[in-house]
């Protein structure tokens, strides 16, 4: 088939983006116009128009009895017939793990809460990711593996049921409820890294029960067509939305509340094809961040964060608002960033790109613009190659573009690299920029081409000078 001159030109052009080749944007036009061709290649599921509702195959909703099965029977039944809607009503449906099936919308109607259980034994053994590690470990709380057209949608809630009392103390800190004959998880993620670093094959390194790797809220993985929508997220007992090895992921409209420990808000891994818009994050570590795999599996596995949209969110407290790594061994390419708002003494960072030399891989093509401001603890921009140990695969960073960031009291620095000298972040560009409130206005040091123009911190116009950092 032959397309016209105009086609040609743009399937060119995206095609360079989707390939992550190497460039610097010239002009905000450029990644503009890139968004635009992403916008056209997510897709959202659609759903047969057909119920299933939960009390219908035994479940009670009286947030006592548990109605595991019930879930397990309705969506089975939806998945046999074709596809819909798995309806939860009102009520509050004490659950173990729920596993959704090929061309199911698991749907929450309003005043519906999903409960899952706190008891590990109802949690089976699943191949799974942990911190960016693949292993057999507790089944995250919704989990999918290759399927296709998947949803969790509607207005109501899905409770982690984690708190200081369970879940939470695993992390080994007091904060979180940790004391003395509590376990920790410390060892086992000890043992899940020399188990990695040692190249064990994933299916070998059996933890779960008897272990004490806490497990994600929903974790699809391989899986292609995705929509999470509308439902309010709180009290996981670690990350929320783990999407990994996905392709066409459409986050929208969700609520993410939790001060937990490593209780990040989206953290899709190793995907491609990713929109997350119009959600609302309040967490006890990064709001987003978009990671792909922990050094050995992520550079085994080769497979780069790619194509990312992230607009019109709101961040309040987090390590990090927009956030890249830090397992990020895979790299990540193609992220963009557009009218978001973030504003918390709590909140620590706006754009945070984290990484180390046990990681490697290439971070680039980063776009981010029309950022608004209140607050934040450490660095509006903050570049950090030495995030953990050190290795031997010095990462890259390259091509990053910040235009129209307002902040109008800032914390510790307004603009943070920490670089390896024969690794300097490349091409940083930032654009119509005003940071206010900072003490520190730059803590540069291996910087190659950084631009600013008609940049001011605290009121004064920004000038580049390189330091060793901190």
């Amino acid at each position: 088939m032959k397309l016209p001159l105009t086609a040609t030109v743009l399937f060119l052009l995206f095609a360079s983006v989707i390939k992550g080749q190497s460039k610097v944007w010239t002009t905000t036009a450029q990644p503009l116009k890139e968004i635009e061709q992403l916008r056209k290649l997510i897709k959202a599921p659609v759903f047969k128009k057909k119920d299933f509702v939960v009390t219908s195959y035994g479940a009670k909703g009286d947030g006592v009895t548990k109605d595991t099965e019930a879930f397990r029977k309705a969506i089975e039944a939806c998945n046999a017939n074709g596809g819909g809607r798995v309806v939860v009503p009102a009520g509050k449906f004490l659950t173990g793990p729920i596993y959704l099936k090929s061309n199911v919308n698991l749907h929450l109607q309003d005043n519906a809460t999903i409960v899952f259980s706190q008891d590990p034994k109802d949690y089976p053994i699943v191949f799974t990711r942990w911190e960016g590690m693949e292993c057999m470990n507790y089944s995250p709380q919704i989990y999918a593996w290759k399927e296709e057209n998947i949803a969790v949608t509607g207005t109501g809630t899905l409770d982690g049921n984690a708190n200081k009392e369970a879940w939470w103390p695993w992390c080994g800190s007091p904060r979180y409820g940790w004391k003395q004959g509590v376990p920790r998880q410390q060892p086992d993620r000890d043992s899940l890294h020399v188990l990695m670093h040692n190249n064990v094959d994933p299916r070998k390194r059996v933890f779960g029960e008897g272990h004490y790797l806490r497990p994600s809220m929903l974790q699809p993985y391989h899986c292609k067509n995705i929509l999470i929508s509308g439902v309010t997220m709180i009290s996981s007992p670690m990350w929320f939305i783990n999407p990994v090895l996905c392709e066409n992921v459409t986050v929208e409209k969700v609520r993410v509340e939790s001060r937990g420990p490593n209780t990040d808000g989206c953290d899709p891994e190793a995907c491609k094809n990713v929109l997350i818009r119009d959600c609302y994050f309040d967490t006890g570590d990064d709001c987003i961040a978009i990671k792909s795999g922990r050094d050995e599996d992520g550079r085994r596995i080769g497979r780069p964060a790619e194509n990312h949209l992230i607009e019109g969110c709101q961040m309040k407290a987090g390590h990090g608002g927009v956030v890249i790594g830090s397992e990020i061994a895979g790299g990540a390419r193609n992220i963009y960033a557009i009218n978001c708002t973030m504003s918390s003494p709590q909140l620590e960072r706006v754009l945070r790109i984290k990484t180390s030399s046990s990681r490697g891989g290439i971070i680039e093509n980063v776009f981010m613009k029309d950022v608004k401001v209140g607050t934040y603890k450490d660095a509006a921009v903050h570049c950090n190659m030495f995030y953990e140990k050190p290795g031997k695969f010095i990462p890259t960073i390259r091509n990053i573009w910040v235009e129209n960031l307002d902040v109008e009291d800032g914390g510790e620095y307004g603009v943070y690299v920490r670089a390896y000298k024969e690794s300097p972040v490349q091409n940083l560009k930032i654009v119509n920029s005003t940071i206010n409130g900072v003490k520190t206005p730059m803590q540069v040091d291996h910087v190659k081409e950084m631009n600013l123009q008609n940049v001011m911190i605290n009121g004064e116009p920004a000038k580049l000078t390189t330091a060793p950092a901190m």
